[in-house]
């Protein structure tokens, strides 16, 4: 008696339903995986107070010429000053002096784009680099800009540092214009 043959067709099928359900338990693990590790990774993510800290917008309209505002982006304290026909030209003919950190002035007023500021405005860190400390705008000193009362740094017009033990320039704050009387720090 001869062996009876399996029916290739049925065995076809077999092999097709087989491999559907290979695929849909793995896509149905991938996704179980995918669920699991979600919230996990989502943690990371800065908390929305801090996202709402990144950027601060500043409205420059009511700042008069030779004020100075503090305002706080990320934390932390920024100058952002209204500079006059005086303290830009100092600022200016102290590009070429011998600075502890040379910089000229035009590279300190740019925008974080790189395109050039408005000489008139200078937005600053308003950290001291030598310890932290938040110096204070003296009118009439020496170098007619900052001075840091904790350990003696005086910066000029421009906040490049020029006397006492900070090692570099306060760094200028990166901006950009959104209009005409509006600055976006951050």
């Amino acid at each position: 008696m001869a062996e009876a043959k399996p029916n290739d067709a049925h065995g076809a099928q077999d092999a097709t339903r087989r491999d559907f359900i290979f695929i849909a338990a793995g896509s149905a693990g991938a996704v179980g995986a995918a669920a699991t590790i979600w919230p996990f990774v989502a943690q990371m993510n800065p908390a929305a107070d801090t996202r709402a800290m990144s950027t601060t917008e500043v409205d420059l309209s009511a700042i008069v010429l030779g004020q100075q505002i503090k305002v706080m982006w990320q934390g932390k304290p920024v100058f952002v000053r209204h500079r006059t026909p005086a303290e830009i030209a100092a600022a200016q003919r102290d590009d070429y002096a011998t600075l502890k950190d040379p910089q000229h002035d035009a590279e300190r007023i740019a925008q974080e784009n790189g395109e050039a500021g408005k000489p008139e405005w200078l937005i600053l860190q308003a950290n001291c680099t030598h310890l932290g400390c938040v110096p204070t705008f003296v009118e009439g000193s020496s170098f007619g800009g900052w001075f840091c009362p904790c350990h003696g740094s005086d910066y000029d017009t421009s906040g490049r540092i020029r006397r006492g033990p900070a090692p570099t320039n306060l760094p200028p704050a990166p901006y950009l214009f959104v209009n005409d009387t509006t600055i976006r720090i951050g």
